[in-house]
């Protein structure tokens, strides 16, 4: 890749070359700027890797840690501010007939109600389908629907009187399950269907077949900080917005489409979240369109933060998906067809289900080569919340069911799933394009998967939990190794770009700022590190500042773990044109080429002298050179047609493997993970502390999604699992005591920033070994030879029903 076509220009007029602002210095600094060489400005010589592959310690961690780091609820409220609550639809689907706030507005502490009427703008938000309103009108569609607000002195004054609002509905017939949905029809985006080679021909020639369905439910995002938004009105109908949202630009869009004013009235800021997962990608974006319109009616500049119980109730969830399959097969388990029906419970609106659903046709293969297949693709509307972006964005829901059949297919042909999956995998020269035509390139499944198979002791375990039980009859145990191949780039080509400013300031310090977010990733601190070395300086030394829509505008979603990848990139290349003015300044006082300069340890060293950084910058200043500068990237050779779904959707693929080995008590159906090894692929990490958190934190909570974190809603349609109390994520307790990570040795083969990887979602597939280890202790709990049919996530209700075979 060139470098040079991804960065901001670098190309300058006579005027601002830096190599003779140098020499102006060293003889008569009011003389005229002589003409930049031919050609591209002299780059300064490869940057020396110090702060970029160590385990800093996140930069907000001793902030964070000594309760120094501001959060949205924690910024100053500006005197006058005011507190929103929403207003629940309490009715799956019906007709709105009215809406009487009398009670509520006589409560004390009141201050006003915000409706429909009151949208100054589109009464429908700016969401890609334009399908879901600002504020439910003429009919509501599911329970929790936020019907308006209430405008009050205190959070727990309007949230009081919110509970006041009567709304007038005539319930309608609601569907709750994507099986009703699809049976009558009910889309929010047509189907979509992915094939290659003859399916139905391939089946009917295949040795073997075999057909199931599955269920896999959703998951609550569960972000430690919940939704919150904190709008401020300004001078000539401008806003500053304060909003714990993973896309600050979209917010801002959100906003002034529903105020019916230009984006740039309108800032968006956030300095951290307390997590997101892809809860806060757009979701984010319907809080700060409420307390916008809450502080245009009234005035005043209005926060409006949801208690855990709403936040529940309100936003959406990992898509639920259920499956349908038939797999054609050898003797020795390679796929020869596989038919596969996926019905994504989309909610009420379409959100980002298209993208999400697309991706999980994208992820049907995983690791595996598919010869015959045709994947089809339901996105069923449903009375519930609208479902949204989470961790992984439709990968796991496509990963899942591939191996389920997988397992299947060992267990009917009495063979190590291990082997079966092996015996599947892509190849390196032939079998090495994927269903939608994209060729793998990168393949490191066979070398990875082998080492972790020897450095676990799987076979000889496997043949240990074997004999335990054949002597065990109430406890089983499973074990089972799953890889992942994970798809990294925004599938909608046009979000792959990035933007970011470094400000080299007088005494030498560095300001930089980018259009990501952090959520706790440590996305900041990664920018850092590549800052750093660019510029020879120590990590302390850089300071990373709040995301903010007036510094980078139409930055995309920090999600599809590209984060550090296009923003890292960004920032080299903004830090990279500093670095090179400062070095042409500098080589023009010593008499040496550019590329002689070198930034090491916050010295610059030419072959004549070394100066300190602060130094450098403080001459260079004096001599009137660009301190500051714009980086851009766009990710190179991604392409794909959206209609047919086929291309190059992906930059790269990230991998991994873990072996997961588990008990069940078949009398209760409790379950328990013993041991769990992992294998994963970042590249070359450019913080291996970060990134091994990135990959514990992903597998425990995947483990969640399929072991514990169910979601129940009532034949009425009301969430009954919408609290700690009744939903309940992984805690220390369920982290096992033997939990080993290591990280695959080699760089990125792709021109990626550091020769990094991402890390975001890829480890969250890797708990798939934990569904699969279970399903093998199911299957010796039965010992009938039969398929194991285990709903996910696998609760001890869910375990109980697979022992007795009953769905």
């Amino acid at each position: 890749m060139n470098t040079r076509d991804q960065q901001a220009p670098l190309s300058r007029d006579a005027e601002d070359d830096p190599r003779a602002i140098a020499a102006d210095a060293v003889a008569d600094a009011t003389a005229a700027f002589l003409p930049p060489p031919a050609g591209a400005l002299p780059a300064t010589p490869a940057v020396q890797a110090r702060v970029a592959g160590t385990s800093q310690a996140h930069e907000s961690a001793r902030a964070q840690v000594a309760g120094g780091a501001t959060y949205i609820d924690d910024i100053a409220e500006v005197r006058g501010t005011l507190h929103a609550a929403p207003i629940l639809s309490t009715v799956a689907h019906g007709r709105l007939r009215g809406i009487d706030p009398a009670a509520a507005l006589a409560m004390p502490g009141v201050v006003d109600v915000v409706l429909h009427h009151d949208v100054t703008g589109d009464k429908m938000l700016a969401a890609f389908a334009h399908d879901e309103p600002v504020f439910a009108f003429e009919t509501v569609q599911h329970i929790g629907q936020v019907v308006g607000v209430v405008v009050a002195r205190t959070a727990m004054d309007a949230r009081r009187a919110a509970r006041k609002v009567l709304l007038d509905i005539d319930p309608l017939p609601a569907v709750m399950t994507p099986r009703e949905a699809h049976a009558a029809a009910s889309y929010v985006l047509p189907p979509i269907t992915v094939a290659r080679g003859d399916a139905p021909g391939a089946l009917a020639q295949a040795r073997h077949t075999l057909s199931g369905s599955l269920k896999v439910g959703g998951q609550e995002h569960f972000y430690l900080e919940g939704q919150i938004a904190y709008a401020l009105p300004l001078e000539q109908d401008q806003w500053w917005i304060h909003s714990s949202t993973q896309h600050p630009g979209e917010v801002q869009h959100w906003v002034a489409h529903a105020l019916g004013i230009a984006n740039h009235a309108v800032r968006v800021e956030c300095r951290r979240m307390g997590g997101g997962f892809g809860g806060k990608e757009t979701q984010a974006g319907h809080l700060a369109v409420w307390a916008a319109l809450a502080a245009r009616k009234t005035g005043q500049p209005v926060k409006l933060r949801l208690d855990r119980d709403d936040d529940f109730m309100i936003t959406g969830k990992r898509h639920p998906f259920d499956y349908d399959w038939q797999a054609g097969f050898d003797d020795d388990g390679l796929l020869t067809a596989l038919d596969i029906t996926m019905l994504a419970d989309c909610g009420f609106s379409a959100d980002l289900s298209g993208p999400v659903a697309d991706r999980a046709i994208f992820h049907a293969d995983n690791a595996y080569y598919l010869s015959d297949v045709v994947v089809r693709s339901y996105r069923c509307k449903t009375n519930t919340q609208s479902h949204t972006a989470y961790r992984g964005f439709g990968g796991p829901q496509g990963v899942v069911v591939i191996e389920a059949i997988l397992g299947d297919i060992a267990r009917h042909l009495g063979l190590d799933p291990l082997d079966v999956r092996l015996r599947n995998l892509y190849g390196i020269e032939d079998r090495n394009v994927t269903h939608y035509q994209m060729t793998v390139e990168d393949n490191i499944l066979r070398p990875l998967i082998s080492t972790l198979e020897q450095g676990s002791d799987y076979r000889r375990r496997r043949a240990e939990i074997a004999r335990w039980n054949a002597s065990s009859p109430v406890l089983k145990r499973g074990i089972s190794i799953t890889p992942v191949k994970f798809g990294i780039s925004f599938t909608a080509t046009l979000f792959n770009q990035a933007g970011a400013l470094v400000h080299v300031y007088t005494d030498g310090s560095v300001q930089v700022n980018h259009g990501g977010t952090e959520m706790g990733q440590g996305l900041h601190t990664k920018v850092a590190q590549i800052v750093a070395d660019e510029l020879g300086l120590d990590f302390g030394d850089i300071r990373m500042t709040a995301s903010d829509t007036a510094k980078v505008p139409n930055a995309s979603a920090t999600a599809a773990s590209s984060g550090t990848d296009l923003n890292g990139r960004a920032a080299q290349f903004a830090a990279r044109q500093v670095r090179d003015n400062i070095a042409a300044f500098v080589a023009g006082i010593d008499g040496c080429e550019p590329r002689e300069v070198r930034f090491h340890a916050g010295a610059i060293v030419t072959p004549t002298q070394s100066r300190a950084f602060a130094d450098c910058v403080g001459l260079a200043y004096a001599a009137r050179v660009q301190l500051w500068s714009d980086g851009f990237y766009r990710t190179p050779k991604i392409h794909y047609d959206k209609h047919t779904l086929t291309g190059r959707p992906f930059y790269y693929f990230s991998y991994g493997a873990a072996c997961t080995e588990v008990a069940i008590d078949t009398l209760t159906g409790e379950s328990r993970v013993l041991k769990v090894d992992i294998l994963h692929d970042v590249g070359r990490s450019i913080n291996p502390a970060i990134d091994v958190g990135q990959i514990e934190g992903g597998f425990v909570q995947g483990m969640g999604w399929l072991t514990t974190e169910e979601l129940v809603w009532n034949a009425k349609g009301l969430l009954t699992t919408h609290a700690p109390s009744t939903y309940k994520i992984p805690a220390t307790g369920d982290i096992p005591a033997h939990f080993n990570v290591e990280l695959w040795p080699e760089a990125n083969r792709e021109d990626n920033v550091f020769g990094s990887k991402a890390v975001g979602e890829p480890p969250f597939m890797l708990a798939i070994s934990v569904y699969e280890a279970l399903r093998e202790a199911v299957a010796a709990g039965r010992a009938d030879g039969q398929a194991v049919v285990l709903r996910a996530p696998a609760t001890a209700e869910s375990v109980l029903r697979a022992l007795g075979g009953v769905d």
